[in-house]
């Protein structure tokens, strides 16, 4: 008999087919079992309530141990879609002080957002006030799938240190993709230390779980709450802060744009750090926070913008006990080197003006009187007249680059806040590209000798310039946190940094910024019972008058503070930088100002350099 080829095909595909509806049904089952979690959640919403138990946030103290941010209770109003049943609408956005078409758009939205899903609770109001809360309560069982969730709302102490500080905000659809503890609705840390220190800040979540009916009415705990997980509250704060210094610097810089820092040299905590101006930080608390937000965002004057950190200014004379320290150091002078300033430096067809004093002068009178002269000669003897030490302009260059560097200018410090701008020290290739290879020289590049052209820093490296002259020679990343709770601080906050300059030199640029507060340009610093040393700024601007800057420390032995002082549009560094700066080294060292020094206290605080800002709004 003869074999039938077609039907013998026909059977394996006959049986391909049930072997293909098999894995089909097998993979469907899988997918629907294991991997597919809407059914899970299905039936244990019919079961289960699970509700969020939300940790207290970590408090912070200033390093006196005075509080400063602390939590008050807030309520947030939740919904269950699926649980939802027929309501009076009217009647719920009566109680909770809303429109209908605020209802509507809040559902809308809720339905449209990334974390949505009928099975879990999603958030419907949030921040709710103490009234509404109340009356909500008493009509929660008219509203069907609806409950309160307790969270937590940051409240302040202090109005002051806002920058520093930061707020908190609800998460965004990139922070759920980059964090899994976060869901939608949370709320993180934004800006400030909210932000930097927010994985200690915040907590472990808990979680209760609730038992319904066949009715979907909650009838207590599950299993008397065995299964529920406590909270853990996040991590207390001491932050190096002085909160009365914070507040007394932020007075001082009312009405003007800027910035103040102040450092405790030994330890790199930072005492204060003001950016000007400023804005209450309770008005980014609530159910307001956004519209707030939104106003601050649009202020001419951009108070979110933390100047301290972020504004790179060209730090003009500051920057002169710089150069004085590179110049010991690769012995382009000595104490007894002298130059002239015939009113200022003349090179061929260039000159760069300068103020009456002695001529010829030597490296400590050159700081006394902040002569523009010395510190142009010395970088044109340090790049154009060492060709044998150094080969070429530019690796000449590169040597007092690197010194800079080492100094903590041209990149971030690594302060433990976030948005710290790098500021700018320009390297030989930058100066390559500009003028062409080989085709430029000190001349050229003159105005950086006095902290001025290219050369660009934030007044947290001016600070920090001034903390490593303080200490003669080392200094510790600046930061803001002193300790965390239960928590060994991060090493690279506590470790010495030590510059390419041999300490012996600081002594001598440190003698030399004593000098200008006995008989200098900082003589408004000079205090009776604290001998100060300082050094004045003022910053040559392009677009309205000259910034006033300052840094100084104290006291000239053993020093306890440092601290830079700029003020935009504000004119010689002697009328703003050295006042303020000088009353806030008093007001931290004695804790008052004295008698004889009231008068100047009060001009700062009472006068007004925002309205030469060239902003219209005043």
């Amino acid at each position: 008999m003869r074999k039938d080829y077609n039907l013998e095909k026909r059977k394996y595909i006959i049986g391909g087919f049930i072997i293909l509806i098999t894995l089909i049904y097998i993979v469907r089952l899988f997918d629907l079992q294991v991997c597919d979690s809407k059914y899970k959640e299905y039936a244990d919403s019919n079961a289960f309530l699970r509700k969020t138990q939300y940790p207290s946030r970590g408090l912070m103290y200033d390093r006196n141990g005075e509080l400063v941010v602390f939590n008050q209770p807030a309520y947030d109003v939740m919904m269950i879609p699926r649980d939802i049943q027929a309501f009076d609408t009217l009647d719920l956005c009566a109680t909770l002080n809303i429109t209908r078409e605020q209802f509507d758009k809040r559902i809308y939205e809720m339905k449209h957002s990334s974390g949505y899903s009928s099975y879990t609770p999603q958030k419907f109001i949030t921040h709710l006030s103490a009234q509404d809360y109340g009356r909500l309560q008493e009509k929660l069982y008219r509203f069907p799938g609806f409950f309160i969730q307790k969270r937590i709302l940051r409240q302040y102490n202090h109005l002051a240190a806002a920058n520093v500080l930061g707020n908190i905000r609800e998460v965004s659809e990139k922070d759920i993709e980059n964090d899994d503890y976060y869901v939608s609705g949370d709320y993180c840390g934004d800006l400030g230390v909210e932000r930097s220190y927010e994985q200690y800040l915040r907590g472990i979540k808990g979680e209760e779980i609730l038992i319904r009916d066949a009715h979907g009415r909650i009838q207590g705990k599950y299993e008397d709450g065995i299964y529920d997980i406590a909270p853990i509250s996040g991590k207390n704060l001491t932050l190096s802060l002085d909160i009365e210094l914070q507040k007394y610097a932020e007075q001082l810089m009312v009405n003007k744009i800027g910035a103040v820092v102040a450092i405790e040299p030994e330890t790199g905590e930072i005492l204060a750090m003001v950016s000007s101006p400023t804005y209450d930080p309770t008005i980014l608390v609530g159910r307001q926070r956004g519209n707030n937000y939104s106003n601050l965002i649009n202020n001419k004057y951009r108070p979110l913008y933390d100047r301290a950190l972020k504004a790179a200014y060209p730090p003009g004379s500051t920057f002169k006990p710089g150069q004085g320290l590179i110049l010991l150091q690769e012995g382009i002078v000595n104490l007894s080197t002298p130059y002239p300033c015939h009113g200022g430096f003349v090179s061929g067809g260039l000159k760069v003006g300068c103020h009456g004093h002695e001529s010829p002068i030597t490296l400590k009178p050159a700081l006394r009187t902040s002569c523009n002269a010395y510190f142009c000669w010395g970088l044109k003897n340090l790049i154009d007249n060492r060709q044998s030490k150094y080969g070429s302009h530019a690796n000449a260059f590169e040597v007092w680059k690197n010194h800079l560097v080492s100094l903590g200018f041209g990149y971030k410090l690594g302060v433990d806040l976030p948005g710290e701008s790098r500021g700018f020290i320009p390297n030989a290739k930058f100066y390559d590209k500009i003028y062409g290879e080989g085709r430029w020289s000190a001349n050229t590049i003159i105005s950086i000798a006095i902290g001025q052209g290219e050369v660009l820093a934030t007044p947290l490296q001016i600070a920090n310039l001034c903390t490593s002259i303080a200490n003669r020679g080392w200094f510790i990343t600046p930061h803001v946190v002193k300790a965390i709770q239960d928590t060994i601080m991060p090493s690279d906050l506590l470790e010495k940094r030590y510059p390419t300059i041999e300490p012996k030199y600081f002594e001598e640029v440190a003698e030399g910024m004593r000098m200008a507060v006995t008989g200098g340009t900082c003589r408004l610093a000079n205090l009776d019972s604290i001998e100060v040393c300082g050094k004045t700024g003022t910053a040559q601007n392009p677009h309205g008058r000259d910034h006033s800057a300052f840094m100084g420390f104290a006291p000239y032995r053993n020093p306890k503070i440092a601290v830079c002082v700029y003020v935009e549009n504000a004119g010689f560094g002697a009328t703003y930088g050295v006042p303020i700066g000088s009353l806030i080294i008093e007001k931290y060292l004695t804790g008052k100002i004295s008698p004889d020094r009231k008068h100047i206290e009060q001009r700062m605080l009472e006068s007004n350099t925002i309205i030469y800002s060239g902003v219209k709004k005043h």
